[in-house]
């Protein structure tokens, strides 16, 4: 009997540890989502569609536009109209020269607001040209829930975002080298004659194993509001939160909750063979079809035999045709939601033949 109540009791416990170990996380925060950074899988939410100020993390897509228009090492003549703006600053002086990498970690490590209005008279001409390029290249994201009013994310009823599209933002800057340097780097030199030391704000870097960004910011109308990254384990996860008191410690139990949970997968891979198409008039009768990208999925343990793969492709195809030419389309589901897209692609080259090369290749058969 001793034995049975002992096997019961630790059948109770483990079933517990279960339980909790599924559990979604208990957070303060106005808004959030947990989303990952490959695929765009949402593996949390919590308001994320209610449009809210976003404060600092504004800066996001400022450095976002500034590192995808003209080079890094482009220097920067200060004026007066960036110096000497609220709140946040590096302290830039009139007709100081620095370079937009310069700005660009100022922007993003200190949150200097001097420094988004640098960098948005430097790639716009004028600050309301680069607020058009933000809120242009927010649609082309998929962002369709965002307007921004300035580059910098101080107080304005106009200028507003989403937890989601916060996150969809994130997720495609963090493709650039550049900014992924910038977010993760705890500490700056700056190449001038002051104020040039510049420490990263986001405690994440520091208090969280795996953390490698983003931002922070605060306003008294937005609250504490932070967007963060962690990777482990070859899995990236973007956590935001929004008016949230408790900003970083929620953030670390959306991460525990996605990287205890979760699990990439790689569904297929980039130039994974899928089958051997029939081409006409052709030089080779045959061309080798492949995915032009990889497919990682985070998924739960009892997730992972609910894959459905479903391939787009014609009968035949017709010479000639080019190498990497998209020929179809391969999507990924999951219970019957499409989780992930993308291109098949031409393996090689092939060409069309003649006549006379018809004419032979009848008489060969």
């Amino acid at each position: 009997m001793r034995i049975k109540t002992v096997l019961i009791l630790i059948t109770i416990v483990l079933f517990i540890s279960s339980i909790s170990y599924c559990t979604e996380p208990d957070i303060s925060a106005q808004s959030a989502i947990l989303m990952d950074t490959i695929s765009g899988r949402v593996l949390f939410d919590y308001n994320s569609q209610e449009k809210l100020p976003m404060a600092s993390t504004t800066k996001i897509m400022t450095a976002l536009i500034g590192i995808e228009n003209g080079n890094m090492d482009d220097i920067v003549k200060i004026n007066k109209d960036s110096v000497g703006i609220e709140g946040s600053s590096i302290y830039l002086y009139e007709d100081e020269e620095i370079s937009k990498k310069d700005l660009l970690y100022g922007l993003m490590l200190r949150s200097g607001n001097d420094s988004a209005v640098a960098i948005a008279k430097h790639i716009g001409g004028d600050v309301g040209s680069f607020i058009e390029m933000m809120n242009m290249r927010s649609k082309e994201i998929g962002a369709l829930n965002t307007n921004f009013v300035n580059p910098h994310g101080l107080e304005d009823k106009n200028h507003y975002t989403t937890a989601y599209d916060l996150a969809l933002i994130t997720k495609e800057a963090l493709k650039s080298k550049e900014f992924r340097e910038i977010v993760s780097a705890k500490t700056w030199v700056a190449n001038r004659d002051k104020n040039n030391y510049f420490y990263n704000k986001n405690k994440t870097l520091w208090q969280y194993d795996g953390g490698d960004g983003v931002k922070i910011g605060y306003t008294k109308s937005a609250g504490r509001c932070l967007v963060s990254s962690a990777t482990r384990k070859g899995m990236q996860l973007i956590a935001v939160v929004l008016n949230d008191g408790n900003w970083f410690n929620d953030c670390y139990k959306l991460f525990d909750y996605g990287f205890d949970n979760y699990e990439s997968i790689i569904v297929y891979d980039k130039g994974q063979f899928i089958k051997n198409l029939k081409i006409k008039d052709g030089n080779e009768e045959y061309l080798p079809v492949i995915t032009e990208d990889i497919c990682t999925l985070p998924l739960k343990e009892d997730e992972k035999e609910k894959i459905k793969v479903v391939i787009h492709l014609p009968d035949e195809l017709e010479a000639p045709i080019i190498k990497n030419t998209k020929v179809g389309r391969i999507e990924v589901y999951l219970d019957g939601e499409m989780m992930y897209t993308t291109n098949l692609i031409s393996k090689y080259e092939v060409k069309k033949i003649n006549f006379f090369e018809k004419l032979l290749r009848s008489l060969d058969k």
